[in-house]
């Protein structure tokens, strides 16, 4: 593609020692994770308000920091771009027989499935099918990515009723644990309930992330509108019963 061959000789003309750009030079693998960790969230964000401009313009700033990143190495004498494209072109040869060999694979989570299995056989220096999991992970990701590494190997229930049975003894765990005020104990149960609800969610085909972005995402606009009803009638919110608060929710509920 012309266009990514033109962007990956820009990015080399900024890192030029020569004439390039004094901040493109003096960035490092390290000092640009910050900036890349935003670009992914932005991206993620443009996905999710399904604002196509904003993600066209999004995954450029994303593209731009995978090609740095790169170019980094290649200048270090290790690899390229060119390397870390042969890389993943074989890779996902390699781990979809079902398109490029001969093997029949049913559905979507069968072909996940042998994913995770041709993955721990690539990956024989790995102790566990759990592991390779990053540590940086938001935690609802990384529950969920590790249910689904168990559940390559079989360790899952077959549908969602044992999960609902589970988070009624969850609950009730959780329910006798606060009974002791017991931080720890309370904390322990209340992240079971977590794990299982995550479960459930991984049972439904739902990203638990994005479920909880979207909700988190809909309590903010409510109560946004419960801010600029007391604005405008000049009332202090912060006087406010929490039974009035609670009426202005609910009208809040029909926007």
């Amino acid at each position: 593609m012309l266009q990514f061959d033109e962007l990956i000789s820009i990015i080399q003309r900024l890192r030029d020692p020569q004439d390039g750009c004094p901040w493109d030079i003096k960035q490092t693998r390290q000092s640009l994770v910050p900036n890349f960790i935003e670009e992914l969230y932005e991206v993620v964000e443009a996905i999710e308000d399904k604002d196509m401009d904003s993600l066209q313009e999004e995954l450029g700033d994303l593209m731009l920091h995978l090609v740095l990143q790169a170019q980094i190495s290649q200048e270090e004498g290790l690899w390229g771009m060119e390397e870390v494209l042969k890389q993943i072109n074989a890779k996902l040869t390699r781990r979809h027989p079902h398109v490029f060999d001969t093997l029949q694979m049913e559905d979507a989570d069968a072909v996940k499935m042998n994913w995770e299995r041709i993955k721990k056989r690539e990956k024989k220096d790995r102790k566990s099918v759990l592991e390779g999991i990053p540590r940086a992970l938001p935690a609802l990701i990384q529950a969920q990515r590790t249910q689904e590494k168990a559940a390559s190997v079989g360790f899952d229930w077959p549908d969602i009723q044992p999960i609902m049975e589970k988070m009624d003894e969850e609950k009730e765990e959780l329910i006798n644990a606060l009974k002791t005020e017991d931080i720890d104990q309370i904390t322990e149960e209340l992240g079971d309930m977590l794990f299982t609800i995550v479960n459930l969610a991984r049972k439904l085909h739902i990203d638990a992330e994005s479920a909880l972005r979207i909700s988190t995402g809909k309590f903010t606009k409510r109560f946004n509108h419960i801010e600029e009803h007391y604005e405008k009638s000049g009332k202090d919110i912060n006087a406010a019963s929490l039974t009035e608060l609670d009426s202005i929710w609910n009208l809040a509920k029909e926007y």
